[in-house]
Parts: structure tokens; C-alpha cells; sequence
């Protein structure tokens, strides 16, 4: 977040974004700590207890949770094609998941549990961010928000010990890093927050189904795993089930 905070800035700068507005700014900062700070530390963690397989599927459920947590708080209506399309898509990524499924270590629960926390803290940002967005710009809302949560983090590792682990870094581990917090901080984000401006919350969460199926077709490139048929039909499900979420019947 820290290295991903550096290029957003100057971005900013150069681009010259619209800042939140003063009143803004501590509501922005919150999210920005939920998100970037909160999510990320409960992500990790709960990494420690599961497998990849069976957290990338609770991280999957994220449409679902954003698509509740809209309509709870009268954001968002829950409409019916909107919630067989993410579920399509959730039941998709499922498939495609089966074979590691089974594989669960003793109290792999916890993971689970720590992960759906995880989620809510990011379907109440994507729910909460658009009217800050709207009223500023992506990219300054962006700003503001990942600075508190990288200063956070920074504070929490400077606390718990874990900076020092950055001592240890070889090439590989700094080329590892530099490419998460460019490519997975820095444009993420930025492309993320630009379609919470554009479309509504569920229908950008909705997405987020497409990663873990996009990892296991990475997986079989870059570790040789095989192309199952459980991950085709996910593919296709989640496909199947974007398109059916996010587009609408036009009433004549």
C-alpha cells in the first residue's frame, strides 16, 4: 500500500484531481483505513489458517455481501436479475474450486470467518464511496484513502515488529513487492474506484469472481497445473453470471 500510495500521488498531482471536500475528508480517511488497512490485515491473516482455494471462494462471495449491504442500507434495490447473476457467477467460481475444496486443514473455519470479515469491510467501501467519489474524483478520493491506510499499516508493522522482516528482501522479493504495490496497489485501485464512479456497487463487486478463476488459468502456465473441467463450467458460470447481473432488461 505504501509503494502503491507513491504512485497514486503523484498521479494526482499531475493530473490534478479534485480533493474530498473538508467535511470529506475524515469519512474518506475511514474508509480508507476499513479498506486498505483493515481488509488487508484480515486478509493475511486469515491466509494463515485456510487453503488459497477455499479463502479465494469466501473472498468470491464479496457481489453477494455488497449486494445485501446495499440494500440494507437503501442504496442499492435488490433486484431479481441482479441476484441470480451473482449468484450464478458465486456458484461458478464454486465449480471451479471443487478439487481443493476437500483439502481443509484443522480449523480452517477461522480462515473462512476472518476472511467474511474481510469482505464486509470491503462491500461497506464499495457502498459507502461512491457519493465521495462523485463529489470529488476517483482519483483524489483514491488518494486520500490509501495514504491512511498505508500510514496504518505502516504503524502496525512498525509496532508488531514486521517492518524489520523488510531487511531480509532479496531481488526477487523487492521485484515481488514493486510489482504488487504498482500493478495490484496503484492501477487496481485506481481502476476500481473508477468503476465505483461509473456502475453501481454490486455490479463492480461482481467482478471479483472473475480472480480467483483467472488465478487458476494463471496457475496452469506459470505451476503447470492442469485445466480441469470443473474450471471450465466455473468459467463459463461466472461469465454467465456477470453478464446477467449487469445488464438490464430496457422496458419498451
Amino acid at each position: 500500500m505504501g509503494i502503491g500510495f507513491c504512485c497514486v500521488l503523484p498521479a494526482a498531482l499531475l493530473m490534478k484531481a479534485r480533493w474530498p471536500e473538508r467535511a470529506d475528508w475524515p469519512a474518506v480517511a475511514a474508509l480508507g483505513f476499513c479498506f486498505f488497512g483493515v481488509f488487508f490485515v484480515l486478509y493475511n491473516i486469515a491466509m494463515t489458517f485456510t487453503t488459497a482455494a477455499r479463502a479465494s471462494l469466501a473472498l468470491a462471495t464479496l457481489p453477494l455481501h455488497t449486494m445485501m449491504v446495499g440494500a440494507l442500507l437503501g442504496i442499492e434495490p435488490l433486484t431479481k436479475r441482479k441476484s441470480i447473476g451473482v449468484c450464478i457467477a458465486v456458484l461458478g467460481v464454486a465449480a471451479a474450486l471443487a478439487t481443493g475444496l476437500s483439502a481443509a486443514p484443522a480449523g480452517a473455519w477461522r480462515g473462512e470467518l476472518i476472511m467474511t470479515g474481510a469482505v464486509l469491510c470491503m462491500a461497506f467501501y464499495n457502498v459507502w464511496s461512491r457519493p465521495f467519489i462523485q463529489r470529488s474524483s476517483a482519483l483524489g478520493f483514491l488518494t486520500v484513502g490509501m495514504g491512511t491506510g498505508a500510514a496504518a499499516l505502516i504503524l502496525v508493522g512498525s509496532l508488531t515488529g514486521s517492518i524489520a522482516s523488510l531487511g531480509q528482501f532479496g531481488a526477487p522479493q523487492w521485484i515481488a513487492g514493486l510489482y504488487l504495490g504498482v500493478a495490484g496497489g496503484a492501477l487496481a485501485f485506481i481502476l476500481w474506484v473508477l468503476a465505483l464512479e461509473r456502475a453501481s456497487p454490486t455490479r463492480v463487486a461482481n467482478t471479483m469472481t472473475v480472480n480467483p478463476v483467472a488465478a487458476g488459468l494463471l496457475a496452469t502456465q506459470l505451476v503447470g497445473e492442469p485445466i480441469t473441467l470443473n474450471l471450465i463450467v466455473g468459467l463459463i458460470a461466472v461469465f454467465a453470471g456477470i453478464w446477467i447481473a449487469t445488464s438490464e432488461i430496457r422496458k419498451p
